[in-house]
């Protein structure tokens, strides 16, 4: 029989124990729902990136309660706190120097083992959006005090956090997808293509369709976009006399996540793309490969494992993903609530993922939204009437999309409104002389350094 020693550079485990004094005695805590909720949320509130693998156990003695969290050490250093990197040396606990920021992402290259980590070996730092990481990531993944001082070439900067392999002088495949000037040129399909069939499957006509391509540090904004204007349509029922309830075709937010799910967990190394597919009576969103890690049907989705777990981090950081583990949860509730029922997993495709979003039952009470065929042919003044109509929904539709991005980006230049909506920098300026003039925005301070106000919707 063989022994084996656990060896001496063994990283350990970390305990942390409440309710028991350093002499040994219990100090009369009571661990209740709300102080194991706080604790276990700690892991999941976005502080501490890339999340710890962490459980939490109670243990009740006659003296008082023990809580009983243990964490395990990270696999992919290093590990920030609100933007910070931390170290202990010894009895001293402080920000991590460049030196040891250095030996910690060299430990985490040699433990990485997943795609996006993995240097694109074809690529050079010209591939990289420099001045949008430095505007839009930057700031919000590090601390601004310690991005302040931060004096380091971008490489390295980069490299601290996944994004660049200093090995081969060259930017991971992760780095490409989220900040890449052209990221289909290495990795063909990094892609989300949205079709929108007439009917119930395929067979139908196609009434529109759109890809969205490019990095994802832009494109999830235009998806985010996207799904709240012309996705997910809403329209007030009557609940009782005087209240009323908003109904959603497809509701923003669980809809959102489905989407944002897959272009986390998908894999990259494929030339298929996402697949957003809405017909008359559901959303299907696929995504290539099928479950990943530890992750099973058994077990879906009471467990997590994270093929891209740079891409992950990054799309935390820019906002797009909120606590992990809990979003299918809370996507099953709203799509009930809504009347859509539960959203339906398929995990039998053995190259891909498949989830199904069916329309909310709610929304098309009444025959509302149904495509009636008109008993008598139209006359030409109805025709002009419903020319009028759809023009005047395009444009309420693009105001909307001028609105959200407004309202996420005050300081929005028109230039930038036209590149993220697709139109002609005259067609912005002419919907915003008209939203100024009906009073739906307005704009403060100079062309420069204002930003737009927004007074009605």
């Amino acid at each position: 029989m063989c022994i084996f020693k656990r060896p001496s550079w063994e990283r350990r485990k970390r305990l942390s124990v409440l309710g028991v004094h350093d002499n040994g005695k219990f100090s009369g805590l009571k661990v209740d729902d709300k102080l194991l909720l706080q604790i276990i949320n700690i892991r999941t509130d976005g502080n501490i990136l890339p999340q710890p693998v962490m459980t939490v156990n109670k243990f009740s003695f006659e003296n008082g309660d023990v809580l009983v969290a243990e964490v395990q050490p990270s696999e992919f250093p290093p590990v920030r706190y609100k933007g910070r990197v931390w170290v202990r040396v010894g009895p001293r606990k402080s920000i991590a120097s460049e030196a040891e920021e250095k030996i910690l992402t060299e430990r985490r290259l040699s433990n990485v083992h997943t795609f996006d980590a993995m240097p694109c070996l074809v690529t050079t730092l010209s591939d990289l959006d420099i001045p949008l990481i430095k505007k839009e990531f930057l700031p919000k993944a590090v601390a601004k005090d310690i991005l302040a001082e931060d004096k380091r070439p971008i490489e390295e900067q980069l490299a601290s956090l996944g994004l660049y392999d200093l090995r081969y002088n060259c930017p991971t495949n992760g780095a490409i997808i989220l900040f890449g000037v052209n990221p289909e040129r290495y990795l063909h399909g990094s892609y989300v293509q949205y079709v929108r069939f007439k009917g119930k499957d395929r067979a139908g006509d196609i009434i529109n369709e759109h890809k969205f391509s490019g990095n994802l540090c832009k494109g999830l904004a235009k998806i985010d976009i996207f799904i709240e204007t012309s996705i997910s349509q809403k329209r007030p029922i009557p609940v009782s006399v005087l209240r009323e309830e908003t109904v959603y075709s497809y509701p923003y937010w669980a809809t959102r996540e489905l989407l944002m799910n897959s272009i986390m967990h998908r894999d990259y190394e494929t030339n298929a793309p996402v697949l957003f597919y809405e017909y008359d009576d559901r959303i299907e969103v696929q995504n290539p490969e099928g479950l990943y890690g530890k992750v099973s049907p058994a077990n879906f989705p009471n467990v997590s494992d994270y093929r891209n777990p740079f891409i992950a981090e990054a799309m935390k950081v820019l906002g797009y993903v909120n606590r992990f583990s809990r979003g299918v949860y809370r996507v099953q509730k709203e799509l009930t609530e809504n009347g859509n029922g539960e959203a339906f997993f398929d995990f039998s495709l053995i190259t891909a993922f498949r989830v199904t979003e069916r329309v909310s039952e709610k929304y098309f009470e009444a025959g509302f939204g149904t495509n009636a065929t008109p008993k008598h042919p139209e006359t030409t003044q109805e025709k002009e009437n419903t020319t009028q109509e759809t023009t005047q929904e395009e444009v309420y539709t693009t105001q909307k999309i001028i609105i959200k991005a407004l309202k996420d980006k005050p300081e929005t230049t028109q230039k930038e409104l036209a590149k993220l909506i697709g139109i002609s920098i005259d067609g912005i300026k002419y919907h915003i002389q008209k939203m100024t003039k009906e009073g739906i925005i307005k704009h403060k301070d100079s062309t420069k350094v204002g930003k737009w106000i927004i007074l009605s919707e």
